[in-house]
């Protein structure tokens, strides 16, 4: 979503005359009283790394641009006003370079951090069981409020020669559940994510077949159709390599970070109140 305030932070011949001469084009987007607009200055109002200014009609890229000139134009009469000498300003001032110092320091911190494949596959080895996959499980399901209903919706299905469209079709017909309209589907899911009955009842089908009576459980009564089934595994190291090198990186940067702290607090004279 592009954020664009509805209210203009001012209107000015100045601010309509500067906006007219700016270029579209994605390399030159103008400029105000010389100041280049960027595409930082327009990231700032778009607030959308997903949005591609370039890509937008020109009337919001019109909107986006004013806004620009806009804020310029009052930063540049805010610094001429001799705000830097407020006290308000200088105390703003003051909080930010402690906050930027301190980002800027962890960045450079972190960069001196490096995660060799050695290092990733040395956790690998000791850590396969997080990159285990549980089974999983590709099931259709009808969901009906009594047993008769349940009953008379298998006994159709054994009449029927095509098993799986007929299972759709009475899904979107006869189904209460909220996959009804889907034909069922409720798509591929660990086999013991669903509630013990429904769970238990799907792990015991085959690929393609249907249960041959009701399953009960706290929403009603089920009839359960398993697309496939796939056994559980351990992901390869090459599958996981990416995610395991920004683990590593993590927890080696917060034990360099805490053991920093951990000197810095034995040094330091802390009073807490």
């Amino acid at each position: 979503m592009i954020m664009i305030k509805s209210k203009k932070i001012v209107t000015s011949l100045i601010a309509t005359l500067a906006l007219s001469t700016l270029s579209l084009n994605a390399a030159d987007y103008g400029s105000v009283n010389g100041e280049k607009i960027t595409s930082d200055d327009i990231n700032s109002v778009i607030r959308n790394a997903k949005v591609d200014f370039d890509k937008l009609p020109k009337k919001t890229k019109n909107k986006v641009l004013e806004q620009i000139v806009e804020k310029k134009l009052l930063t540049d009469k805010a610094l001429k006003s001799g705000v830097k000498s407020d006290a308000k300003y200088k105390e703003a001032l003051a909080k930010v370079e402690k906050e930027l110092a301190l980002e800027v320091w962890m960045q450079n911190e972190s960069k001196k951090i490096k995660i060799t494949d050695n290092d990733a596959k040395d956790f690998y080895n000791k850590n396969k069981d997080k990159f285990k996959v549980p089974a999983t499980l590709e099931a259709r399901h009808i969901l009906t409020k009594t047993e008769k209903e349940a009953k008379d919706i298998i006994k159709t299905l054994d009449k029927a020669s095509n098993k799986k469209d007929e299972f759709v079709k009475l899904a979107k017909e006869k189904s209460v559940g909220p996959s009804g309209p889907k034909g069922g589907y409720l798509g591929k899911f660990p086999e013991n994510q669903m509630v013990p009955e429904f769970s238990k009842a799907a792990k015991a089908l085959k690929a393609n077949t249907y249960t041959k009576a009701p399953v009960k459980t706290q929403y009603g009564y089920h009839v359960i159709y398993l697309e496939g089934k796939e056994a559980p595994k351990t992901l390869s190291f090459d599958d996981v390599k990416a995610k395991i090198k920004q683990m590593v990186f993590q927890e080696k940067f917060q034990n360099i970070i805490k053991a920093q702290v951990d000197e810095l607090k034995s040094k330091a004279k802390i009073v807490i109140k």
